[in-house]
């Protein structure tokens, strides 16, 4: 059985800044060493925002969304995605943004969620995992 490894939008932005500190060596280690990596186009769409607010190159931006697409399945946010999301956020109090995230997740398999965002070792509808790697 494969594991399936959902990746959230903070883990790539640290591992863009390589060398910087330790999370973003932690964030690079990550990437290289889990079997299958997920993550969904709102992601991109997060990525691309953060790193325009850290000025970084509009053009270094979309060649590091294409080496994200090219180690990932990307998940498509669809209205199953949308309405997953809704009821999440009732259930267990997430962001609506949040519980997209977790929604893709779930939508696409995975075993588990890597996001410094959310309560590390919950597990969201008795099967993903969110595991924050920098605890």
């Amino acid at each position: 059985m494969t594991v399936n490894s959902f990746i959230d939008t903070n883990i790539w932005v640290y591992a863009h800044f390589q060398d910087e500190n330790q999370k973003s060596a932690i964030a690079l280690e990550l990437l290289e060493t889990l079997p299958s990596l997920t993550s969904s186009t709102q992601v991109l769409n997060e990525y691309y925002s953060v790193m325009l607010k850290k000025k970084i190159a509009d053009n270094l931006i979309q060649d590091n969304i294409e080496i994200i697409i090219s180690i990932c399945e990307i998940k498509i946010i669809a209205i199953s995605t949308i309405r997953l999301a809704h009821q999440l956020k009732l259930k267990y109090g997430f962001s609506y943004w949040d519980s997209l995230i977790l929604a893709s997740a779930l939508e696409a398999d995975c075993d588990s969620i890597y996001s410094e965002d959310m309560q590390h070792q919950q597990i969201i509808e008795g099967k993903l995992q969110i595991i924050n790697p920098f605890v």
